[in-house]
């Protein structure tokens, strides 16, 4: 390519620095220090871009290490300094020979692969003289040739640079105005096979996210570089300046020309909302990883409210020092690969806290590191005194801290997008701490563990039956129980400060109100699936009602039941940056079905802080008039104790992750909350009984659909009679669908924990079944139906070959949200009931009492409750009087 070089005598003044700026857009530059200098006057320079050095005659290896230490990409020397070299690698040296070889002696042994051939400046250079040099030299194939002069034209450069040379060129020739502007060689190289002669370009950020394809001309080009903007060329439009309407502008940072000569990237600094017409950073998609973060950090610097966690991360210096103490020991201590991730994740947060707090970017630190892997001396790589021993002691219990959404994460029965929150995740989805918790990492599988049912003992098939262990119940409590009393004391204060804590989000209220269904925008085919969806599961719910019972237990006696609605409900319908309406049809249905009057949902906001319009459809059509924005604990919190906006209710249901589970049962059990909820959760679960009439397709496919919940899913295959060939056509179609699947990896993991057990017939099936009490059980047998009247425990049971499990998760009409993990040996799933109470009344008449009296009294004498009795026996002796 080409390498402007520069002289420099002494400290490097303003002007001097201006002059270089253009040559680092395309190519690198060479600083020429013709007599010593301190080579931290240049460092900054060196930091800043791909620049190389050619040292002084009297320079010593001490004086070349400093410079490759500080950032050169390579130092440049005569053979006669290369030869004094002993410490300096081969590939950070270059060699400069004269273009005329004086002699006929060979070059001397070892020189470096980089050969710089240096030719007098008034002599014009072309291919020809280049070829002939190397031929004097005998410059092997291998070497790297840089031809250092004038080129005869700017077309011979371009000439030279295809044919395999790096051009240099003093900086005075290469000057935007002058014949060898770098535009000027980038466009007699660039080639076009347009019709239109346009140039695609690939347009990046500084950490080389792409931002969109854009063309450019040999104009727009000349004119990007010279104004060193993002400036390209509009196909009807002419000459487009990025930003000049809108203030989205780009500083062009580099040009790089591809091997084929005809494409471009530009790498720029974005300013403004981004790239994309639609005010997204990038034509893509938003950022991600680290850079989003960063971008995150930077308008919380600007924008949080003054007591926000944020806030006071870049405002109290010790905080911040504290935190990042802490979170770099605990990354210290991690040993699994999960801790590991986990604790690195919070101590780059931490980290670019700092960086923003400081005016640092991200692309300032990766050059950094850049410049340290160029250094050529090692340190010794031992501890500061002191730092060793402070390993023994102990880590302090996670904290809650960083931008995740461990309360916003998925249901413990994870969805698709409910696993994402928490990947991250989360981002990881919170702080270190308040994410998923931690679990030993297991050997993903494609293949199933197999067992035979008449091969295992009692006590191993009931082993069978435990669900893979997920949560380290320690830690849970002590993130969560925290956070409950964070809500429950300071309301929506702490609700806002963890929102924006856990799921990235600003918000100025923590509720939102509902629009009308009207001005929801939603695509044609979507409305139609959720219509559908919705007049199922409200048919199904609406049979459910019951009308109240009259029972005349004796003459005079009547006693009824009746329902009635639990007048304040809490949803919780988890998601993030996941879009769970099914989870909100299950919830809101059944609730408005019972005639609930107050049902607040609660899920958590999006990244912008909105809420999915499917959701909002949901909700919108169901009655709901506000949301809570907010996930995990602190919804759950926010919900059971009240706040100034959030209203406190009665009950809460709804699926959610370890510690949205955890969450509810802490609520349930705390009397100053008197909340109750509808049942605990675990993780995702099947059982597909399956005979030898089953498709293997179908078999494999109903395992799949719960192994890609999440990685403690368990998938469970009871194989009635099946041949080794049968059950291998299963195995085989699960190994050949798993490779399709975008979330292969998690459902591997799953796999791993998941097995088939083998049995001789159905009822043998069953007994298993009913002990393992599945959250799902599918009946793929022959004459499935007659199955139903022997299933005792299961949340909800899919009969027959064609009733998948994926319909009763959204449109069949039963409802999705069922007990997990055995507990629907003692819990019903979701229903209608689960939204009512069940008051009972008696009335009785003279007749009735004067029945019944005599037995109430003795039995409350019986007890030892002698004001029960004369509640009944002053009752009779008043009726005796009147009959007499």
């Amino acid at each position: 390519m080409i390498v402007t070089t520069y002289s420099l005598d002494g400290a490097p003044d303003s002007n001097w620095l201006k002059s270089t700026e253009h040559a680092c857009v395309w190519g690198s530059l060479q600083i020429d220090l013709p007599q010593p200098i301190d080579f931290k006057l240049v460092e900054p320079l060196l930091r800043s871009c791909h620049c190389s050095v050619r040292l002084h005659a009297g320079a010593t290896e001490s004086d070349v290490l400093d410079y490759l230490d500080a950032g050169a990409t390579y130092a440049v020397l005569t053979p006669e300094q290369v030869g004094r070299m002993r410490a300096v690698p081969k590939e950070r040296m270059a060699c400069c020979l004269p273009s005329e070889k004086a002699d006929d002696k060979p070059l001397p042994q070892g020189l470096p692969r980089l050969i710089i051939l240096e030719f007098p400046a008034d002599v014009p250079i072309g291919r020809s003289e280049v070829a002939k040099s190397c031929k004097d030299y005998a410059i092997s194939d291998n070497c790297q040739v840089f031809v250092s002069g004038r080129p005869t034209s700017c077309a011979e450069a371009a000439k030279l640079v295809k044919a395999g040379y790096t051009v240099q060129m003093d900086g005075s020739l290469t000057a935007p105005d002058s014949e060898f502007s770098i535009a000027s060689i980038l466009n007699s190289l660039l080639k076009s096979d347009r019709e239109d002669g346009l140039i695609p370009t690939v347009v990046v950020d500084e950490s080389q996210v792409c931002l969109g394809l854009v063309y450019s001309s040999s104009k727009s080009l000349e004119e990007a570089i010279k104004k060193r903007r993002g400036i390209y060329q509009s196909r009807k439009r002419g000459l487009w300046y990025k930003g000049e309407s809108s203030g989205d502008t780009q500083d062009l940072i580099q040009v790089d020309l591809d091997c084929d000569f005809d494409s471009l990237r530009f790498i720029v600094r974005q300013h403004g909302d981004g790239f994309c017409h639609l005010k997204r950073y990038g034509c893509f998609g938003s950022r991600s990883g680290i850079d989003s973060m960063v971008q995150i950090l930077e308008a919380r610097k600007k924008n949080a409210p003054a007591e926000s966690y944020t806030k006071r991360l870049f405002n109290d210096k010790k905080l911040l020092q504290s935190k990042l103490l802490e979170e770099a020991k605990e990354l210290a201590v991690a040993e699994t690969p999960v801790d590991v991730a986990w604790e690195a994740a919070d101590v780059l947060y931490f980290a670019m806290v700092k960086c923003v707090q400081t005016g640092v970017s991200l692309s300032d630190v990766e050059k950094m590191l850049e410049q340290r892997s160029r250094r050529v001396r090692r340190r010794k790589g031992d501890a500061k005194p002191g730092i060793t021993g402070q390993l023994n002691s102990p880590v302090s219990p996670p904290s809650i801290v960083i931008d995740s959404v461990p309360a916003s994460s998925p249901p413990a029965k994870t969805d698709e997008g409910e696993a994402a929150a928490t990947a991250a995740p989360p981002a990881k989805e919170s702080p270190a701490s308040a994410a998923e918790p931690k679990t030993n990492t297991e050997q993903a599988t494609t293949e199933l563990t197999v067992h035979k049912n008449s091969d295992i003992t009692a006590e191993k098939r009931q082993q069978l039956c435990c669900r893979p262990a997920v949560t380290d119940n320690d830690r849970l409590m002590k993130i969560v129980k925290p956070i409950l009393e964070d809500v429950r004391t300071r309301g929506d204060a702490a609700v806002l400060e963890l929102t924006e804590k856990f799921d990235r989000v600003t918000l100025q209220s923590p509720v939102m109100t509902v629009p009308p269904i009207e001005e929801i925008q939603l695509t044609t085919e979507v409305r139609d699936a959720l219509e559908v969806a919705y007049g199922n599961v409200h048919r199904f719910h609406e049979a459910q009602l019951t009308a109240p019972m009259m029972v005349e237990t004796c003459p005079g006696v009547r006693c009824s039941r009746f329902a009635r609605p639990i007048q304040k409900v809490g949803l919780y319908v988890p998601g993030g940056s996941a879009i769970l309406p099914s989870t909100a049809l299950m919830l809101s249905i059944p609730a408005r079905v019972a005639g609930c009057e107050e049902v607040i949902l609660a899920t958590p906001p999006r990244k912008d802080g909105t809420v999915s319009p499917e959701v909002l459809y949901v909700a919108a059509k169901s009655g709901i008039k506000f949301i809570l924005l907010a996930g995990g604990a602190q919804a759950i919190a926010a919900m059971a104790y009240g706040t100034k906006s959030v209203p406190k209710v009665d009950k809460i249901c709804g699926p959610g992750n370890a510690f949205v589970t955890l969450a509810k049962m802490l609520v349930q059990n705390d009397s100053t909350a008197m909340v109750s909820i509808d049942m605990p959760a675990g993780p995702s679960e099947v059982m597909v009984v399956a005979d030898g009439t089953a498709n293997p397709v179908f078999v494999a496919a109903d395992l799949l659909s719960q192994a890609e919940h999440g990685p403690d899913s368990q998938v469970v295959l009871v194989a009635v009679d099946l041949s080794t060939e049968q059950l291998e056509a299963i195995q085989t179609q699960i190994a050949s669908q798993l490779k399709a699947l975008p979330r292969s990896e998690i459902a591997s993991v799953a796999l791993s924990k998941s097995f088939v057990l083998c049995v001789n017939d159905i009822p043998e099936a069953l007994d298993f079944a009913n002990q393992y009490a599945p959250e799902h059980l599918i009946l793929n047998v022959t004459e499935a139906a007659t199955c139903l009247d022997k299933v005792k425990n299961a949340g909800s049971v899919f009969v027959g070959p064609y009733s998948a499990e994926s319909c009763g998760d959204y449109a069949s009409g039963t409802n999705h949200t069922l007990p997990t993990y055995s507990y629907a040996k003692m819990y019903s799933g979701v229903n209608t009931a689960t939204f009512q109470k069940q008051i009972t009344s008696q009335e009785l008449s003279a007749e009735g009492l004067m029945n019944i009296g005599p037995a109430v009294a003795t039995l409350a004498a019986v007890e030892g409750l002698d004001a029960h009795r004369q509640a009944v026996l002053l009752r009779m002796d008043h009726i005796r009087q009147q009959q007499s």
